[in-house]
This record gives C-alpha cells, sequence and structure tokens, in this order.
C-alpha cells in the first residue's frame, strides 16, 4: 500500500481519534487543492461540505465523485491523489478500519 495519508500529507489530514478499531481522520483541502498519492485501509466517509473531488490512481487512470454536505460513503482500501474540483475548501470526517 502506499505511504499513510497522514505521513504522506499531513497539512490535510488530522487525526481526531485512534484506538485499536480505528482511526478517524479530519481531512481539509482549500479550493483547487491536491494532495500527493497515498493510501487507506477501508473507510467510511462523510462530507461536512459539499465536495466535487479527482481521485487519480497509481495507474494513471481518474475518477470524479461528488458528494452533499451530510453524505456518507463506503470506500475500499485504496490508494490515489485527491485533487478539490471545486471553487470552495472541502471537509470530510474519515473513519478508517483496522483489521
Amino acid at each position: 500500500m502506499a505511504q499513510d495519508a497522514v505521513t504522506a500529507d499531513p497539512n490535510r489530514y488530522a487525526v481526531e481519534l485512534e484506538n485499536d478499531d480505528v482511526r478517524v481522520l479530519r481531512i481539509k483541502y482549500g479550493p483547487g487543492e491536491k494532495s500527493v498519492m497515498h493510501g487507506h485501509p477501508r473507510s467510511l466517509g462523510v462530507a461536512l461540505t459539499d465536495v466535487h473531488v479527482r481521485f487519480t490512481s497509481p495507474d494513471g487512470s481518474t475518477e470524479e465523485a461528488r458528494f452533499n454536505a451530510g453524505d456518507a460513503a463506503w470506500f475500499p482500501e485504496t490508494e490515489h491523489l485527491p485533487e478539490n474540483l471545486g471553487d470552495q475548501p472541502l471537509e470530510m470526517i474519515f473513519v478508517e478500519f483496522k483489521g
């Protein structure tokens, strides 16, 4: 798996809570900001703002996603480089499942 998100991009990924079962991240991107390639285990994301994001995979393929504030989404284990395509800040809570 690619580098851990918090290690790879600590300016955008912060640990809010961690225990033996989960790690909860707060994710913040400014308008148009792009991260670096990193990975996540199986996760549940909750959008705190409206989100329009592009995910670039290690093989160069891309996928865009949109979420409204309050939406929840399931994410399988993944490696990606996210980019906020919106003109507003993006904020999410991301619950990463361990084991």
